[in-house]
């Protein structure tokens, strides 16, 4: 490159810089993951040898499931059969992967562990969901995922975060949600009265905004408007909005429910010291932002049926250095939530200050997953990044997460968990028998498609 005729060093160097520094972002990350399990193995220790071996390798996440396959097939079959087992508690013979395990949640189980992501859609009439979200998670509901999420789903038309969000706080969004599986409930906070994402993430509308509430007078930008201060008596409303959106959501047959306490939202804004300014007992030290977020979900808790499920989502990292919630107090996020009734963390990280600096990649998210399942020991979910078969099944076989949760792959490809069963060779899975025709032809070209690259 550098005696090229016509390119002069400088030009050289740069091409080069450009070429190569993907390559080596790359190279750097697998380090630092790497160099992370060793200096924290004690927290694999209560793994079983066979996990602690894969999760050994698999330690840089260069290598994955299928890789193992390529250089020993046999011990990759023997931790799938161990996974099988272990998650159907019968000794399993043949192999299968790890993705398509069932997994229990209180008196749910899921088929697999494949979780389609809850995902903003925008496309709400006065927070009633319409036929567009009848065929979108309608469709979705027949892709094969274990479990599916719908989007935020606000408990009052003050905590929507744009006029197109969904709802669950009157009478008529109930019985639009009763033809509709499993669902988010959430309060936008300082993020709120903004227009729809496709318009500008977190912009203020230009007309016909409503006034928002947070734990602290911390706009979330410049442009954004103040929040005012909860107060006690804001607190009170606001749970009781939270207890009722839970037996709507009861009423409307929902099999589970998650508390939305992550990205910079109204609970979020409690729990990261960025937004939390307060003097009294809801500020401060950790325990203490946690105190609201905690009577939040104890509530809900309370309010929903002891054998249905309930999750939470956090923002596991601020990524704003020792200023905002680092990884180390996500640990103690979770095992609180955990403590007080949560079946399951969902564990996402950022969003919660506008000018933090995330550091993206694959999988980007899944070491806190890891950090909080195996060092709070609860069940977790990861996200983030997360769009092929081979991180799922790295993911889950590792012992980094319980669940894994794809939010794009399921919004351009409905059928993604149908498409990995069938590259996977896999006839577990449940199709909708009008497509069965469809599933034995793609499984079918798919493995001369893979002989072929062979």
């Amino acid at each position: 490159m550098l005696n090229r005729p016509g390119l002069g060093r400088e030009a050289a160097l740069e091409e080069y810089q450009a070429e190569r520094n993907l390559e080596v972002l790359k190279l750097q990350n697998s380090a630092r993951n790497s160099t992370e399990w060793f200096e924290t193995l004690e927290r694999y220790l209560h793994f079983e040898p066979i996990q602690f071996a894969y999760s050994l390798l698999t330690r840089s996440q260069r290598v994955s499931h299928e890789n193992l396959r390529l250089r020993d097939r046999s011990w990759l079959e023997g931790v799938e059969r161990w996974f099988q087992s272990r998650a159907r508690g019968a000794p399993v013979n043949d192999p299968a992967p790890p993705m398509f395990a069932p997994y229990r949640l209180r008196g749910m189980t899921l088929d697999n562990r494949v979780v389609v992501s809850p995902m903003a859609m925008y496309s709400a009439e006065d927070g009633t969901p319409t036929d567009f979200h009848l065929v979108h998670y309608g469709t979705r509901a027949q892709s094969g995922a274990g479990l599916l999420y719908t989007e935020m789903t606000c408990v009052s038309a003050e905590g929507r975060i744009t006029p197109a969000c969904t709802g669950l706080y009157a009478p008529a969004h109930v019985a639009a949600w009763r033809r509709i599986v499993d669902f988010v409930a959430g309060h936008s906070g300082p993020k709120g009265s903004t227009r729809v994402g496709w318009e500008g993430y977190d912009v203020p509308l230009d007309g016909g905004n409503w006034p928002v509430m947070a734990a602290s007078e911390i706009p979330w930008s410049p442009d954004n408007q103040i929040p005012r201060p909860m107060t006690r008596a804001d607190m009170d409303e606001v749970i009781a909005q939270f207890v009722a959106a839970v037996c709507m959501g009861e009423e409307a047959g929902f099999d589970m429910v998650e508390l939305h306490a992550a990205h910079g939202y109204l609970l979020s804004s409690f729990i990261t010291p960025l937004m939390n300014r307060r003097t009294d007992d809801y500020g401060g030290t950790l325990a203490n932002r946690l105190r609201f977020p905690l009577e939040v979900f104890r509530a809900m808790r309370a309010a929903w049926p002891e054998q249905k499920p309930m999750s939470v989502r956090i923002s596991a990292n601020d990524w704003m250095g020792d200023d905002g919630v680092t990884p180390a107090d996500a640990v103690q996020i979770g095992q609180a939530f955990a403590e007080a009734g949560a079946d399951l963390i969902d564990v996402s990280a950022g969003q919660t200050w506008a000018t933090s600096a995330p550091v993206y990649g694959r999988m980007f998210q899944t070491p806190f997953a890891d950090r909080i399942r195996n060092e709070a020991r609860v069940a977790t979910m990861a996200v983030g990044n997360i769009y092929e078969p081979d991180h799922v099944n790295s993911i889950l076989a590792a012992g980094r997460a319980d669940l894994v949760a794809l939010a794009r792959p399921h919004l351009i490809d409905p059928m993604w968990t149908l498409r990995a069963a069938a590259a996977q060779d896999y006839r577990g899975v449940t199709v909708p028998k009008p497509y069965l025709s469809g599933m034995v032809q793609l499984a079918r070209n798919l493995a001369r498609e893979a002989e072929l690259k062979a």
